[in-house]
């Protein structure tokens, strides 16, 4: 990846993608990508990516990602995702959302849903234009999964598994989050239910860090009201890359990609990485990560709460069916590959991968050859 330019023949395998899509709408600005990554276990879910900075690249990335959480969940659904290149708190939203639908239109095998810089009034809007969207506001039928943090959630459920197979207790971690946005507020609100201790958080603002405990309720209405964590009355106040470095038992990175690096890989201190973010590690930091003991659970196996409720919605589930069925697969997915992973002293990932593939593969051979 490394800034290397993106090209089908560089990056497609058996797998896919199955469309890369440019978008473009002079009369509003409208610039997009959407990729479909595979589609052998249903029409594909993926979020809608608004920044300015996104490109082919991440969103293809992304898309496979999705692919993997989606068949490692065992849902009837592909991988997709799309990115909007825009600015999400300073541009006409309204406008380029339902432009960017009305484009989309035609891709039937890609359904979206809310990511990062959009959300669940967003997702009302796609479907007013196209009626095709999961993770819509509750008055429309939808389960909206940012308000109910379903992501957060199946972290939790994720985490009460994965601190079993490196020496934690839940009950009293401490936990930095990165990014504490819709993923890592719900994170921080249901592992503090289970005991586990905030002691760093860190948004665009920056850091602020305190070894005694973070009130998770309180910051997150300092977050509401001043936009940013560092405005919290306790603790010390750090720039957004010092949360890496902290003492802390769990890091979630949940924010943006590649935030776990060659240059702060060594720093990290926890024991336990679990990926509230898609792919916030480079591969060459997950090695590391393995080779000193840390253990890193993939993004595809540990966040999938959110299109696990999404695919919920889409079949007509309720709220309660959702959490049930985020907590089910979750802590059955995370024990099957982190078991794996030690049977076979392999990298997380990897077991993951390897679990994911053989799903895809075994669907893609119920598919007429084309």
């Amino acid at each position: 990846m490394n800034g290397t330019e993106f090209t089908l023949e560089s990056f497609s395998d058996d797998l896919g993608p199955a469309k890369v899509v440019h978008l473009y709408d002079p009369s509003c600005g409208l610039r997009a990508i959407v990729v479909i990554d595979n589609v052998a276990c249903g029409p594909s879910i993926g979020g809608v990516r608004m920044a300015t900075d996104v490109s082919t690249q991440e969103v293809f990335r992304l898309a496979r990602a999705m692919t993997m959480k989606n068949a490692a969940a065992g849902l009837a659904h592909g991988g997709g995702k799309s990115g909007i290149l825009a600015d999400p708190k300073h541009c006409d939203k309204q406008r380029l959302i339902r432009a960017f639908a009305k484009t989309i239109r035609n891709l039937s095998e890609y359904i979206p849903g809310p990511d990062m810089g959009t959300d669940e009034t967003c997702m009302a809007w796609i479907q007013d234009e196209i009626g095709r969207a999961v993770g819509l506001p509750r008055v429309l039928g939808g389960i909206p999964l940012d308000e109910i943090g379903a992501t957060g959630f199946g972290l939790s459920a994720c985490a009460e598994v994965a601190t079993e197979f490196c020496g934690l207790k839940l009950d009293g971690a401490t936990i930095a989050i990165e990014g504490f946005g819709n993923v890592g507020r719900h994170a921080a609100r249901y592992l503090a239910q289970k005991g586990a201790v905030l002691v760093a958080a860190s948004d665009t603002g920056g850091t602020i860090y305190d070894p005694s405990g973070i009130d998770v309720e309180e910051l997150t209405r300092v977050k509401q009201q001043s936009g940013s964590v560092t405005a919290y009355g306790r603790g010390h106040k750090l720039s957004n890359q010092e949360i890496f470095t902290q003492p802390c038992d769990i890091i979630i990175p949940a924010a943006r990609p590649d935030c776990i690096h060659q240059d702060n890989v060594g720093n990290i201190k926890a024991k336990l990485i679990l990926q509230g973010a898609n792919i916030p590690a480079t591969p060459e930091a997950e090695r590391v990560l393995h080779e000193r003991g840390i253990l890193n659970v993939p993004d595809f196996i540990c966040n999938a709460g959110g299109v696990i409720c999404a695919a919920v919605e889409y079949h007509g589930g309720s709220e309660k069916d959702a959490f049930e069925v985020i907590q089910e697969k979750i802590a059955r997915n995370s024990h099957a590959v982190l078991t794996r992973a030690h049977r076979e002293e392999i990298q997380p990932r990897k077991a993951a991968v390897e679990l994911a593939r053989q799903r895809v593969k075994s669907a893609m051979e119920f598919r007429a050859e084309t």
